[in-house]
């Protein structure tokens, strides 16, 4: 079943090549599609057959099936990368790829399924529980328009949520996996942040959904979904889903504020006052901020990059993270992502009006450093008042998750 990694030949690359420099030997080509990929709304399709030649999309994809089981500090490290050069296509990308973990700890025959005639496959999603279902003899039939399915144009799979309920009447948040058959895509993504992501929204009626194909968020966070132990010997699936589900959010955040740093200082260099002619780029108040915006994106890189090592450091031991490790894992991730973006902004305020055309490199990482922020698992305000809580000794708040 499992199979080699196909294509490094075009790029000079093996497998014995770290993750990290495959994809620094396709940047230029990445970045300079990224305009391409703003105007499409979606990534690039050349985009998505150089990065399956560097084997990211199976980053966390079982050995069984030919996947390489990287360490989250490596993947998350590519991501970074990725994202200075476009940040659409690391946002619908690395959510590819995250999703594989999330698939690997489904049943072995939905596995199967997804892997087994084709080691390349990957999954979409749209996971918040607004999928409607009917219970039938087997398994569900499922129907909704679920939004928000990045990369969605790329994938065989979806992963969708919906609510459920067991045999004591509660209700149930699961997920459905769902082939490329069993649903159409509407073109609606009109965003101002993220535009390559393409992130469009899955159109499904009645679709059979058969009971190995479905597991509980809860049993998925808790050790006990159908797909856990099946690889005793990985170092990555010994966790739950989520962490792995979101690691590429504040990676991306990372990336796009490194990028900025960069921008920032090659275009204001040599930028001066149209009125007057004085020079910007070496006045006291742009090397303010410069230096400032340096200092938070070092420290957000140093905070990502402690937390990532403790992921690693949990796999390899086969420590299941504790309800506190994961309540730090998901804030700090947050905070990181707020100190990103507020180094971006701080640059951006500063670049002056140019900064503003859509030619401009520096708009387009303004926006979609703020998109970064908007989804649901790196919103800070949520997550400060889970760490607060926890802090305190508080029973956690089950509206948020």
């Amino acid at each position: 079943m499992a199979s080699n990694l196909t294509g490094y030949g075009d790029n000079d690359m093996t497998s014995t090549t770290p993750m990290l420099e495959r994809i620094q030997s396709i940047l230029p080509e990445i970045a300079a599609r990224a305009e391409q990929a703003e105007r499409e709304r979606l990534v690039p399709a050349e985009n998505i057959a150089l990065l399956k030649k560097t084997g990211l999309h199976r980053a966390f994809q079982p050995k069984a099936y030919g996947g390489l089981e990287l360490s989250l500090p490596e993947f998350a490290q590519s991501v970074v990368a990725l994202a200075g050069a476009c940040g659409g296509t690391a946002w619908a990308f690395s959510l590819l790829c995250t999703h594989s973990h999330q698939l690997a700890l489904f049943s072995k025959q939905l596995q199967d399924e997804v892997w087994g005639e084709n080691p390349d496959a990957t999954a979409s999603s749209s996971i918040a529980p607004f999928g409607r279902i009917e219970e039938t003899e087997g398994g569900v039939l499922f129907s909704g328009e679920m939004g928000w399915s990045s990369g969605c144009d790329h994938a065989e799979w979806a992963i969708l949520g919906f609510h459920r309920m067991n045999a004591e009447g509660e209700k149930v948040y699961c997920f459905a996996v769902l082939p490329r058959r069993d649903y159409t895509i509407r073109d609606d993504w009109y965003a101002i942040g993220m535009r390559g992501s393409g992130s469009k929204t899955l159109l499904i009626d009645k679709a059979f959904v058969p009971n190995h194909r479905i597991q509980a968020a809860k049993d998925m966070m808790e050790g006990k979904s159908a797909g856990f132990g099946l690889y005793p010997d990985s170092k990555i699936y010994y966790t739950p889903y989520r962490p792995y589900f979101a690691s590429g959010f504040s990676a991306i955040s990372l990336g796009i504020a490194e990028r900025m740093l960069e921008a920032f200082k090659e275009k204001t260099r040599n930028r001066v006052r149209a009125y007057t002619g004085a020079s910007v780029g070496t006045a006291t108040p742009a090397l303010m901020r410069l230096a400032e915006s340096t200092h938070q994106v070092a420290a957000a890189r140093a905070f990502l990059e402690k937390s990532w090592e403790d992921h690693r450091e949990h796999g390899e031991a086969k420590r299941y993270p504790s309800t506190e490790t994961l309540t730090r894992w998901r804030t700090d991730q947050s905070y990181c992502v707020k100190m990103c973006v507020e180094a971006v902004d701080r640059l951006f305020v500063a670049a002056g009006a140019g900064a503003w055309f859509e030619s401009n490199e520096m708009q387009r990482l303004f926006r979609d450093s703020h998109m970064t922020a908007a989804h649901a698992y790196t919103d800070y305000d949520v997550c400060a008042q889970i760490l607060g809580r926890a802090i305190m000794g508080m029973e956690p708040d089950p509206t948020m998750i």
